[in-house]
């Protein structure tokens, strides 16, 4: 991969998965939905889920520089 397309993937998905990651916390500790009509207990798993995956994908673009 280039760098420059890496990086700018890498920094892309790591603000998205951190950023989310956040949200997701802030969320929870409010005791608010993360999603409305779904589970509390299942929209923040998988919001956590993709938050995490994204942070990896965003470490795996970075080790590709």
């Amino acid at each position: 991969m280039e760098r420059g397309p890496a990086i700018f993937s890498g920094v892309v998905f790591a603000l998205f998965g951190g950023g989310l990651l956040v949200w997701t916390a802030a969320r929870v500790r409010h005791r608010e939905p993360v999603a409305h009509g779904v589970s509390p207990v299942a929209s923040a798993t998988v919001a956590s889920l993709v938050a995490l995956i994204a942070l990896t994908l965003g470490a795996w673009c970075f080790t590709r520089v």
